[in-house]
């Protein structure tokens, strides 16, 4: 196998990876998509300031699909490329740099009907869950 095979099967395990259409993944989740222990999410979250989950109400890191990206982003660089910590976070900096035009938030578009059925929906949930009391 030549050296550059070699590395487009390495880059390939990071970007083969499957990040299901979900808003919010609990760090093991992550941990499991990302093969990673939880362990390094929580220390690279010290590292990275791109990384930063949200906590829920009870304190659970809920993290989002840029996040995944983001952390298959950070193992790339310092699995797969060789990056050390202070090497992959000045990279990522200079990424950021580079790219002055952020894309737009990714709001669905929905349809005001969809939106008056998912409402009314919820309210009959509310409905049932306030009768139960």
């Amino acid at each position: 196998m030549s050296p550059r095979s070699k590395q487009t099967a390495k880059a390939s395990k990071t970007t083969d990876v499957v990040i299901p259409e979900k808003l919010y993944f609990r760090i093991g989740e992550v941990a499991r998509l990302c093969r990673l222990p939880a362990y390094v999410l929580r220390f690279w979250e010290t590292e990275f300031p791109q990384l930063k989950p949200v906590k829920s109400s009870t304190g659970q890191r809920m993290y989002r699909h840029k996040d995944v990206e983001n952390v298959l982003h950070i193992k790339k660089l310092l699995y797969e490329e060789g990056f050390t910590i202070a090497g992959a976070r000045q990279h990522l900096r200079s990424e950021v740099k580079g790219d002055k035009k952020q894309p737009p938030l990714p709001f669905p578009v929905q349809s005001v009907a969809e939106i008056k059925h998912i409402r009314q929906g919820l309210q009959e949930i509310l409905t049932m869950l306030s009768a139960r009391h």
